[in-house]
């Protein structure tokens, strides 16, 4: 049996799941954390269920693609029992939607976020309003994990919804309404703007800069596997083993489990803003600048989640509700610098400056140019729809930043224990061993012959080396593997300056991990997925070149790289203005 949890956005949804489940859905204080359908099995009053977790809807003929989806899922579910989840504030608004989906199902309505109701001077009488709708009511407000079961198990024996209409008269008082000083202050873009700019330039220093906590600490963990572990690994007396751990694994793995404590502060920084409800005013600043660019401020969510992990980045993109600004916006995110770039931009950032804060602000910086560039070179004719709910503000809690950031640190360590030590071990045994299966020198170890084939992909920059070629075509695989494939060969990156910011260029540019051209292909097709992946590697390749050249003194070749840029802009509006309304016109015509 099914159980269905249904209620508008950001409603507390993914919260009452993984509370009911034991599951790990994402949770936000923003509107639309929730764009598919997500099943886990548990145990409810004593009965094996499957509990499932809806995107949010709004109206029973929303057009947006996660009430479609929820609309979808309801329909090929008719007799499944309905968790009708409802902020006590919205609950005039809600009770529409609760008859139009779940009548004739068993329904059990849930109420959140209580509390700050109440403190505003809302009234709702709960045991009344169940006794009118003729459904058990309860307030999932300071319910324990077994209390919240146990209340919950009442839907598997709920009546069934037969309601159509309840007077609130006795029930239900709405709480006090209207922007408080702090909205005010957080839409003034004259304040939130800089805001915004503070805040995350004080997460960028705190994580990146030198002798910054995030920098001491990723010298804690190097110190760790260089020097302690990495030594005594060395006095072992096999050769075969001694080579896995002192040349194989711990430069590899530690060279990447060095860099834990710069990402947990990046992802630290990142959920804060989304429990503070910062990121929806922020949307709603943005959306005119993003406008000009053929999107609209809800792609704010997208982008910023884009720093943590593309592949999620691109999944939050259903909950834009054009199909156009949709895909615009899957185009821009893989230039949006992930947790998985940072540890190739640290690596090859003290190459090029002297501090690699400033290294990793510049990527950073142009990642976003990038990404902007070619939503604009995408834009479309015509303005994104755009509309919003503006989500609380509120201070975090600092026990849901805590296990929001401790899930983000697991996810990272089991990442690594898995897909990237099988890299690595894989990545050992082909360097190490030639093809008659005897240790050998890396220049004649099976790697070598296979991969020095693409030794000419990086010659233009300075680096004919298969090894290079090698470690860009692991971050197909997870950009982490870049670094760690750079420590394992390398040690340190041995090339100038300008091979160090035209591979950084590459790396920031190219085609996304496996697991991000996956969750585009789930949202727009292989065949488009794949394209995009082909022609950002291409592109990649292209800016990589440029980038050494105009780092070597080139800048005079700089209009000429601009020139293809202007012409397709020109082309683009010439066609949009001209060629477009003719066809328009004349296929008006035969009609």
């Amino acid at each position: 049996m099914k159980v269905l949890l249904v209620g508008n956005p950001n409603a507390g949804k993914s919260t009452l799941f993984n509370a009911l489940s034991g599951g790990h859905a994402k949770v936000g204080n923003w509107h639309g954390v929730t764009v598919g359908a997500l099943e886990k099995e548990t145990t409810l009053g004593g009965r094996r269920v499957t509990l499932v977790d809806l995107p949010g809807i709004y109206a029973a003929q929303g057009m947006s693609m996660e009430e479609k989806g929820a609309r979808d899922y309801l329909a090929a579910h008719p007799v499944s029992p309905v968790l009708f989840v409802c902020e006590c504030g919205a609950l005039a608004r809600c009770l529409p939607l609760l008859f139009a989906l779940a009548e004739g199902r068993r329904t059990m309505l849930v109420l959140t976020k209580a509390r700050r109701f109440y403190a505003k001077g809302g009234v709702l009488n709960a045991a009344l309003l169940g006794r009118r709708l003729g459904i058990p009511v309860v307030s999932a407000e300071g319910l324990g994990g077994s209390a919240l079961r146990r209340e919950a198990a009442r839907v598997l024996t709920a009546p069934v919804l037969t309601a159509r209409f309840v007077p609130l008269e006795g029930v239900f008082s709405p709480a006090r309404t209207g922007f408080s000083r702090a909205d005010a202050l957080f839409t003034n873009v004259w304040f939130a703007l800089p805001f915004f700019f503070l805040l995350l330039a004080a997460a960028f220093y705190l994580t990146f800069a030198p002798s910054s906590p995030g920098d001491l600490m990723k010298c804690g963990v190097e110190f760790l596997f260089t020097d302690i572990l990495a030594a005594r690994a060395r006095g072992i007396s096999s050769p075969v083993a001694r080579s896995l751990l002192a040349e194989g694994l711990l430069p590899g793995v530690g060279g990447v489990l060095s860099f834990l404590p710069q990402i947990a502060l990046l992802f630290a920084f990142l959920i804060v803003m989304e429990e503070s409800g910062l990121l929806s005013r922020l949307a709603c600043l943005t959306d005119g600048a993003f406008a000009a660019i053929g999107l609209n401020g809800r792609a704010v969510f997208s982008i910023v989640m884009g720093f943590g992990c593309t592949a999620a980045a691109i999944l939050t993109t259903r909950g834009l509700d054009d199909r156009r600004v949709q895909r615009r916006t899957i185009l821009c995110l893989p230039y949006i610098p992930c947790s998985a770039k940072l540890p190739v931009y640290l690596t090859l950032a003290a190459s090029f400056f002297r501090n690699p804060f400033f290294g990793v602000l510049l990527l950073y910086a142009l990642g976003v140019a990038l990404s902007l560039c070619v939503a604009l070179l995408t834009k479309g004719k015509g303005r994104a729809p755009f509309l919003l709910e503006f989500a609380p503000l509120q201070i975090p809690r600092p026990i849901f930043v805590c296990k929001a950031l401790l899930f983000q640190i697991k996810q990272f360590i089991i990442k690594v224990a898995t897909v990237i030590l099988a890299f690595f071990l894989a990545s050992w045994l082909l360097s190490s061993f030639d093809w008659n299966f005897h240790l050998c020198g890396v220049e004649e170890s099976m790697l070598a012959s296979v991969c020095g084939g693409f030794r000419w992909l990086f010659a233009p920059v300075g680096m004919a080396d298969w090894r290079i070629a090698y470690a860009a075509l692991a971050g197909l695989i997870a950009k982490e593997n870049v670094a760690g494939a750079i420590a394992l060969f390398y040690g340190t990156f041995p090339y100038g300056a300008a091979s160090a910011f035209a591979f950084a260029v590459f790396v920031l540019a190219c085609s996304p991990c496996v697991s991000a051209i996956a969750a585009s292909a789930h949202e727009q097709g292989w065949r488009r997925a794949v394209l995009c992946a082909l022609v950002q590697t291409g592109t990649a390749l292209v800016l990589c070149y440029l980038a050494y050249y105009l780092w070597r003194g080139g800048a005079a070749l700089l209009p000429f790289a601009a020139a293809p840029v202007a012409a397709y802009l020109i082309i683009r509006n010439t066609y949009e203005r001209v060629h477009r309304p003719r066809r328009r016109n004349a296929a008006d015509i035969h009609r």
